[in-house]
């Protein structure tokens, strides 16, 4: 038999548990948490991608409004116009920006048209396109056609010849320290002495003139149409502004070394924005 001080010891031992259980629900009785883990396991909501229209671009990490306008080929004053950006200092990472004129369409859309425009002129008069068949072939229908022998064709290396109708200029007379490479160099760098001068290396006019795109030091970025620009990197002294025309062979900078490890000029062509080789617009020395 249990004694009854046995039995009272067990009944306090239950309801001293049943009290520290209401206990704790009232401690841990704060605001419900919301439980934002997704279905594969990831927390947060993740944005949806967002296409980005022709003729438009999406900011990224790092980017301002020079770099910007170095990569597309236009100048950054006009990609703040077109957007009217209030202050063309502050640009958000995934904002889409207009990088093309307002009346200006991309060149694929306009080409895409024309196409398009094309198709609908032929079905509309109800003419039938054929391809035209070789002289002296046989009839479509003819299983004993001739075939046209076709001459051995030789295949010759050589640098792509300007097609831009801009003459351009060496813009420094130093000797070319380094050539173009996609990956590592985007232009040449030239050699020189300090304070050597810059030459612009085709008629045009400055769409930029400063320091603010890092890598770069002290920088010109000409814009010579509306798909040719060059950038003139390191300088030690810039002796033209933004907004300000310039003639080919005219004197923009003096060479320097800033933001690099050697005096040099870093120069670059780009074609709609892409870096090019200047070899293939650059006369032979």
């Amino acid at each position: 038999m249990h004694s009854p001080k046995r039995w009272l010891g067990l009944s306090s031992l239950v309801a001293a548990c049943v009290l520290a259980g209401c206990s704790s629900v009232s401690l841990n009785s704060g605001a419900p948490v919301e439980n934002r883990t997704g279905p594969d396991g990831m927390t947060g909501s993740v944005a949806p991608i967002v296409p980005v229209p022709p003729g438009h671009y999406a900011v990224k990490p790092g980017d301002t409004l020079i770099r910007i306008g170095l990569e597309t080929g236009q100048s950054w004053k006009d990609i703040a116009a077109w957007n009217q950006l209030p202050n063309a200092d502050v640009i958000e990472v995934g904002q889409i920006l207009r990088v093309v004129p307002p009346s200006a369409q991309p060149r694929a859309s306009v080409a895409g048209a024309a196409a398009a425009a094309t198709a609908s002129q032929a079905a509309s008069s109800g003419v039938e396109v054929r391809p035209i068949q070789p002289q002296g072939s046989a009839s479509t229908g003819s299983a004993q056609a001739a075939t046209p022998k076709t001459p051995p064709v030789t295949t010759v290396h050589a640098t792509p010849a300007n097609t831009s109708g801009i003459q351009f200029v060496w813009p420094a007379n130093g000797p070319l320290l380094s050539g173009f490479n996609e990956t590592n160099n985007k232009g040449f760098d030239i050699g020189g002495a300090s304070g050597d001068p810059v030459m612009a290396a085709a008629d045009g006019h400055v769409v930029y003139a400063g320091a603010g795109l890092r890598g770069y030091g002290n920088l010109i970025i000409l814009k010579h149409n509306d798909e040719y620009l060059t950038a003139y990197a390191h300088n030690k002294v810039l002796l033209v502004k933004e907004d300000q025309r310039v003639a080919r062979g005219q004197k923009i900078a003096e060479m320097g070394n800033t933001d690099a490890d050697r005096v040099k000029l870093h120069f670059e062509v780009r074609r709609q924005g892409k870096p090019v080789n200047p070899s293939s617009y650059l006369p032979k020395r």
